[in-house]
């Protein structure tokens, strides 16, 4: 794998990175052709041993990316002058009754489920922290803040609990989405009449069955760009309470290994909680490129599909980045109690009240994420 760039230990951080790279795409589109000379194989279409002739020409090691990436422009994809390197090892079974586009949807299949597993993982992370910090806070009094300004007491573990349960829900609607990844395989116009062939190579894949091949219906896309969106948004909203509340004037959070100014030694900069924030406000212009490749043209589309490639790598690394990042401010938080309670007694001069029901709701989240 190359180098890192400039920027990528900010923007693509962790794990995601590696998922969505072009020698993991290269590597899913390979177990594309292989997963479905055997799963043909397996309905009787294909010889066992044209199968595995098939399977053993799907190595990495095999094909050059950089040539295959000059050859993509020849075709308007990738997938052509794979199949011709292939057919070059293997001969006429690779890639039979398949056109492109179904092997390089159900690559993406399979490169957004391995990105989603690491996003999972690190968005469970972020949960975690959220609830240490719950439960070790459920009574710790603080300012509550509605438009910016102190409103009534509420206590910190309530504000990490509502962080936790937003976490937990957008880790729900991802999971889901990734229950329904399912194999493209209809072959030039959808018209692939051989669905034992389709139930063998979702089974070899470990991909969703659908009900119709879905070329141009482009609803799994974006309910992928619609769930990861949606997980930005929450990222970010808990990323913009940590920079609130860790600004000098406030003082009541701050992360365990702030960053520094190149000309100011006095700052301690969230850098954790700054960087989730700048990846997750790249989400929303590619969810709405996602939505808008949606409107695809008969059979195939001519640019819509082409369309989606860069955004939804894009987005995944944008979303996988910010949940890195997350987990790392999270895990590290420190609450400032003497802060809390400063600026609870300006508050409280003003406002006679207590916590309402606060550590209830604490137990409440707690409990929830116990159930799940």
């Amino acid at each position: 794998m190359s180098e890192p760039g400039l920027f990528d230990e900010v923007l693509a951080r962790g794990g995601v990175r590696a998922a969505v790279s072009d020698p993991s795409w290269l590597r899913a589109l390979l177990e594309v052709e292989a997963a479905l000379a055997r799963a043909q194989a397996k309905v009787g279409l294909l010889s066992a041993e044209d199968a595995a002739t098939v399977a053993a020409a799907c190595r990495p090691d095999r094909i050059d990316a950089g040539e295959l990436a000059g050859r993509a422009a020849e075709s308007g994809n990738p997938v052509v002058a794979l199949v011709a390197s292939l057919r070059e090892v293997a001969g006429g079974s690779v890639h039979m009754g398949a056109t492109s586009q179904d092997v390089l949807d159900t690559a993406a299949m399979l490169v957004a489920r391995r990105a989603l597993d690491v996003l999972l993982d690190d968005l469970a992370g972020a949960a975690d922290a959220a609830a240490g910090l719950a439960r070790e806070h459920r009574d710790t009094a603080m300012a509550g803040r509605t438009l910016l300004q102190q409103a009534v007491p509420i206590t910190f573990g309530l504000k990490a609990a509502r962080w936790l349960v937003a976490l937990d829900e957008a880790a729900d609607r991802l999971g889901r989405v990734r229950s329904r990844l399912a194999v493209q395989l209809g072959g030039p116009a959808g018209t692939l009449g051989a669905f034992d062939v389709v139930e063998a190579f979702a089974a070899e894949l470990e991909l969703a069955v659908p009900t119709l091949p879905w070329h141009t219906d482009r609803t799994r896309i974006a309910d992928l760009a619609g769930a990861l969106g949606t997980a930005a948004g929450t990222i970010g909203k808990i990323a913009r309470d940590v920079t609130l509340l860790s600004q000098p004037e406030v003082g009541e959070v701050a992360e365990a290994a702030p960053g520094g100014s190149s000309s100011m030694a006095h700052k301690r900069n969230p850098v954790a909680a700054v960087s989730a924030l700048a990846c997750a406000s790249q989400a929303p212009g590619l969810v709405a490129t996602l939505l808008a490749a949606m409107v695809q043209e008969h059979e195939r589309a001519a640019g819509a599909w082409q369309a989606e490639w860069r955004p939804l790598r894009e987005l995944l690394t944008a979303v996988g980045s910010a949940a890195a990042w997350l987990r790392q401010c999270l895990s590290g938080l420190v609450v400032d109690s003497d802060a809390l309670a400063r600026n609870l007694a300006r508050l409280v001069s003003h406002v006679d009240a207590g916590v309402g029901a606060s550590a209830e709701l604490v137990d409440r989240a707690l409990a929830a994420r116990e159930e799940r």
